[in-house]
């Protein structure tokens, strides 16, 4: 069964005040890039600093509707995400990527089926010599993104959950990320 995520706004409605852990991401921190405004799945983490080779390295692999969560350290100075990343991601079936940095390639990425949310964009490309981690909870804009965890994300903002909250809502997962 295909379903719709529902509105993070509804979602926060349901589960703000309930047992449910819940975190909402800080407001007005993040763009949206790619054709899907709304995206949720499993975290997946990277935690890097202005080189991306283990961000290109865990979107090689299959993404099982996963979102990839990318602390970057905020920086402004490069691009860790653009659109050959991008489209590693679609072809290995990653739902969306999170980065607290910069993306490059906008126009294009903004043509592709996934969803992104980045700090903004920056031209120069990042460098390829520092390990990240993967695999590791990550801090930014008052949250917690812990692996295997859950995030939702809109237009109105992100949300992270330790549960899934379209199973509690009788919703079930679409494996079809362009139905959301």
């Amino acid at each position: 069964m295909t379903t719709t995520m529902p509105s993070l706004a509804d979602l926060c409605d349901t589960h703000l005040r309930s047992p449910t852990r819940l975190s909402v991401v800080e407001p007005n921190l993040f763009h949206s890039y790619g054709q899907h405004s709304k995206f949720y799945g499993i975290i997946e983490t990277v935690r890097c600093f202005e080189s991306n080779p283990t961000v290109r390295s865990i979107l090689s692999t299959p993404g099982h509707n996963r979102i990839l969560v990318v602390d970057g350290g905020g920086s402004k100075r490069v691009a860790i995400f653009g659109d050959q990343i991008a489209q590693l991601a679609i072809e290995n079936s990653w739902s969306g990527v999170i980065i607290n940095g910069c993306i490059r390639d906008s126009a294009i990425i903004n043509n592709l089926p996934i969803g992104v949310k980045a700090l903004g964009t920056h031209p120069v490309k990042s460098l390829k010599s520092y390990p990240g981690e993967s695999s590791v909870p990550v801090n930014f804009g008052g949250v917690e993104f812990i692996p295997g965890y859950w995030v939702y994300s809109d237009e109105d903002g992100i949300i992270v959950s330790e549960v899934p909250l379209h199973n509690v809502d009788g919703l079930e997962r679409t494996a079809d990320a362009s139905k959301l």
